[in-house]
């Protein structure tokens, strides 16, 4: 099984014997930015675990509805060969929350782009389980699923 729904309080099923790099987003329209930076990440490790925001967070966080539901887009990420794993996210809210999700997958490596807008909670979430944060990427031109929605709408 190549994802699951992600329960707190429940370490989810991963191998033992790899080293794990985690990262997170919506990944709505899948574009070369993404791809650039999930070869990257992977590259940081074993095995890429992928945490899936939910549709409600492209909603609040893009203004818009989801081009892909949650299912699509984790059945596209695990197309490519990059990505090992996607866990379902509900709806997470604040830094709590993704601190307990961090704590539970217990990854050697998060990866993030350089610009990344939460890379200091994610600092601190890494310091707390004593893992390594690497901006793997800077964000590559235009490559926005916001942007491209917005140049095809």
């Amino acid at each position: 099984m190549n994802y699951q729904h992600y329960i707190p309080n429940q370490r989810p099923f991963l191998p033992q014997d790899k080293k794990i790099v985690l990262v997170g987003g919506c990944f709505d329209i899948l574009h070369f930015g993404h791809i650039q930076f999930l070869e990257k990440a992977r590259k940081c490790g074993d095995y890429l675990m992928v945490a899936l925001e939910p549709d409600e967070r492209i909603v609040q966080s893009k203004n818009r509805i989801p081009i892909h539901t949650q299912m699509e887009r984790a059945q596209n990420l695990l197309a490519l060969r990059h990505v090992d794993h996607v866990i379902f996210l509900p709806l997470l809210h604040g830094f709590d929350d993704y601190l307990q999700l961090v704590q539970q997958v217990k990854p050697h490596v998060i990866a993030i782009t350089s610009n990344d807008p939460q890379r200091e909670n994610k600092q601190k979430q890494a310091d707390a389980i004593g893992t390594q944060l690497v901006a793997v990427t800077d964000m590559i031109g235009n490559f926005s699923s916001s942007v491209i929605y917005r140049q095809n709408k």
